[in-house]
This record gives structure tokens, C-alpha cells and sequence, in this order.
């Protein structure tokens, strides 16, 4: 019977990782839970437990953000974002890997990678100026810009899973008489299952967090187009942050992410692992 060792240098490593993460999340939970006057300057005030819990914090940052109305303009956007980037992404991709001995497709792969490395202040003022000549300064063209923007991301893993899977199954199918488009939908889609949570999380986290390009597209769009992470800007003003609220509001904003990621991390854990091979 073999005797397991234990890699104590990973296991310190994983450890200190674990507590940089966990610090940070301590940080904010106790904040929200603090009364301003609680709060000081010094770092020993930020990690004192309050003396009393404040859940009103989380009842007055849901009044002051409009929570139930930026958080469901947040969700839309996020939705049919992951629903618009699965979908092409995964279309393009197919495409791409099962031509990538031909020459164009190899060329389109290294265009649509390349634009990862294109830093999106240089693009924004262009963006912007194209999307309010195009008349789409609004909820449809910011979907259509995270769909620019994590193409490349999703192409790069789903064609790296897309190595992995067999080519034989596709000349089976053509065999039997299907086309194109009956073997994705059918026999590629579902297999890609893992890549589509993967791919789905990241493209959610971007929408959902993403604050400058809803400020730079969505601004003079009324207050009824604001999402979540724009109305959070009420905590910070000119003289101070009321820190108490605004990590209250940030608590409440990324419970709907974690809990997708919860349901979704068995298949998010595969699909980077198999994506990234190859």
C-alpha cells in the first residue's frame, strides 16, 4: 500500500492564496455590518467586529440604488449577452476548427485571438462614436459590444475544446446524411456543454461588474436605463464614501454570480482545464 505525501509547498501556497481571498471578503462583509462612526482610519478599526450588526445598511443601499430596477437592468443585459456570445462564438469557432488546416480560417483564429491585446481605452471614444452615429447608444449596443469584447476569449478556449473532439463523429454523421448545421446543433452543441458554463461565467462577470462602458454608452439615457454598477457611484461623492452602504451594495451585487457560479463550477472547472489544452 503506497503511502500518500503531502507537497507541503503547494499546500502553504494554496493557503496563503486562500487567506489573500478570504481577507478581503472578511473586509466586506464586516463593513457592511459596521455603523459609520465604527469605521476610523486606522486598519485595526477595518477588522474590529461591530458592536452591534447593522442589517439596515443592506435595507438603505437597496432604497438608495433602486436595487430591484438597476439589478434587473443589469440582468438583462447580462443575459442575452451570455446568450448572444455563446451562441456566435461557438458557431464561429466550429467553423474555425474544423477548417483550421485551410489558410483563412487559420488567419481569421490569430485576427479574432489578437484583438485580446487591444487595450479597450484606445477603443472606447471610437466605440461610443459609432454606436451614437448608428443610433444603438443604448441596452442593444452594449450587448453588441460585449459580444466584441469576449470574442476573442471564447473563441481561443472553444476552439482549444473543440481539438479535443473528434472528427470522426462529424464524417459519421455525414454518413447518416446530415449537414452542417444538424451536426453542431445536434452531436457539437451538446458536447460542448462544459465550455458554454466556462464561457457563460466569464462573459456574465464582464456585464454584470462592468461599469465604464454602461457610464460611456448608456449616459443620457434617463435614470430608468441605469444598471447596478452605475448607480453604486451614489456612495462615492466629492467629500467621502460612505463605505458602510456602498459594501453593503456590493455584497447584495454579487450574490446573483455566485450563485450561478456554485451551480455552474463543476462544468466552469472542466471546461478551462480541457479548453486550455491543446
Amino acid at each position: 500500500m503506497k503511502s500518500s505525501k503531502t507537497n507541503w509547498f503547494s499546500t502553504i501556497l494554496i493557503a496563503i492564496l486562500a487567506v489573500g481571498v478570504l481577507i478581503p471578503l472578511y473586509m466586506a462583509i464586516n463593513i457592511s455590518l459596521k455603523k459609520p462612526s465604527e469605521m476610523g482610519s486606522s486598519l485595526s478599526n477595518f477588522f474590529r467586529l461591530p458592536k452591534i450588526l447593522q442589517f439596515n445598511n443592506f435595507k438603505e443601499a437597496i432604497t438608495t440604488t433602486n436595487f430591484f430596477q438597476t439589478a434587473f437592468n443589469s440582468l438583462v443585459i447580462t443575459v442575452f449577452s451570455v446568450i448572444v456570445v455563446v451562441l456566435f462564438t461557438s458557431i464561429i469557432s466550429y467553423a474555425i476548427a474544423r477548417n483550421m488546416k485551410k489558410r483563412f480560417y487559420r488567419y481569421i483564429y490569430y485576427y479574432l485571438v489578437s484583438a485580446m491585446f487591444v487595450p479597450f481605452s484606445m477603443l472606447m471614444l471610437p466605440l461610443v462614436k459609432q454606436l451614437s452615429f448608428l443610433q444603438i447608444d443604448n441596452k442593444f449596443g452594449l450587448i453588441l459590444m460585449y459580444l466584441v469584447f469576449q470574442t476573442s476569449m471564447s473563441v481561443l478556449l472553444y476552439v482549444g475544446y473543440l481539438k479535443n473532439i473528434t472528427t470522426s463523429l462529424d464524417e459519421a454523421a455525414y454518413l447518416d446524411g446530415a449537414n452542417s448545421w444538424q451536426i453542431f446543433w445536434k452531436i457539437i452543441f451538446p458536447l460542448l456543454k462544459p465550455l458554454h458554463a466556462t464561457v457563460a461565467i466569464l462573459t456574465a462577470l464582464a456585464s454584470w461588474n462592468d461599469l465604464l462602458l454602461p457610464l460611456v454608452v448608456l449616459s443620457g439615457n434617463g435614470n430608468s436605463k441605469v444598471t447596478l454598477p452605475m448607480a453604486q457611484l451614489v456612495f462615492q461623492s466629492q467629500f467621502g464614501t460612505n463605505y458602510n452602504l456602498a459594501f453593503a451594495s456590493y455584497i447584495l451585487a454579487s450574490l446573483p454570480i455566485l450563485i450561478f457560479y456554485l451551480f455552474a463550477q463543476k462544468q466552469i472547472i472542466s471546461g478551462v482545464v480541457n479548453g486550455a489544452v491543446k
